[in-house]
């Protein structure tokens, strides 16, 4: 099996700011930038190639993985794919978080963000952020107006399995750059993490995440490459 490193997007603008963006297609922050320099050094390190790449729509992560690969002196070719986009917030979108948990309460905010099957508010038709008119997304039988993380769970899965594994088992080593939730969602799959404990699954920005796989396609083993923003990896929990 090659090898799968998964980079969650640099900070972007929201979220230094501390809002939901989902997918609002902000910039990454100046820190942001930085951040995706760095994971391009720490890749450079392992002094591996990349057969494939893989980003989402939304320009945070087509730029840091566009970093990365200047830094790396690649120009590798890459695949964007709408699946591979962060977690639809719905009515939550573009809300500061704090504000937003003062406001319902701290309960109902952790149910939104972090639980498993509970997806925020439907997005209102009339909002700004509806992305139904957007001609990025033309083509695409349903936008969602809201997510859960097993939603996200459920796009991200198949898409994985269908265009990523299979480079994985033939011994290709894949690079994605993709979002927050995305990761989690994968890493949910890959590690084997229980509904109740995915929330615990940290995805730091900015901090490439190898995983090693053994020829039966079961972890060997994961680490994040930068030693000093180490998060957690939660495994068959």
């Amino acid at each position: 099996m090659g090898k799968l490193i998964a980079i969650r997007h640099g900070q972007s603008t929201w979220n230094a700011e501390n809002r939901f963006t989902g997918w609002v297609d902000v910039d990454l922050s100046e820190k942001g930038v930085q951040e995706a320099r760095r994971s391009g050094k720490l890749l450079k390190q392992l002094d591996i190639n990349f057969d494939i790449c893989f980003t989402s729509y939304l320009k945070r992560a087509i730029d840091t993985l566009e970093i990365v690969l200047k830094v790396l002196g690649e120009k590798y070719e890459y695949t964007k794919a709408w699946e591979l986009n962060e977690r639809h917030y719905g009515a939550l979108t573009g809300l500061n978080k704090k504000e937003t948990e003062e406001k319902i309460g701290e309960e109902q905010f952790k149910k939104y963000r972090r639980s498993w099957d509970i997806p925020p508010p439907i997005l209102d038709k009339d909002s700004k952020y509806n992305f139904e008119k957007d001609p990025v997304y033309k083509g695409i039988k349903k936008i969602p107006q809201t997510e859960s993380l097993k939603n996200t769970f459920d796009r991200v899965i198949p898409y994985f399995e269908k265009y990523m594994e299979k480079h994985l088992r033939l011994n290709k080593n894949v690079l994605l750059s993709a979002h927050g939730n995305t990761i989690r969602a994968l890493g949910k799959k890959i590690f084997n993490i229980s509904d109740k404990n995915i929330n615990l699954l940290e995805i730091p920005t900015g901090n490439p995440l190898l995983i090693n796989f053994d020829n039966s396609g079961k972890v060997l083993d994961a680490k994040y490459l930068d030693e000093e923003r180490k998060s957690p990896i939660i495994t068959n929990q």
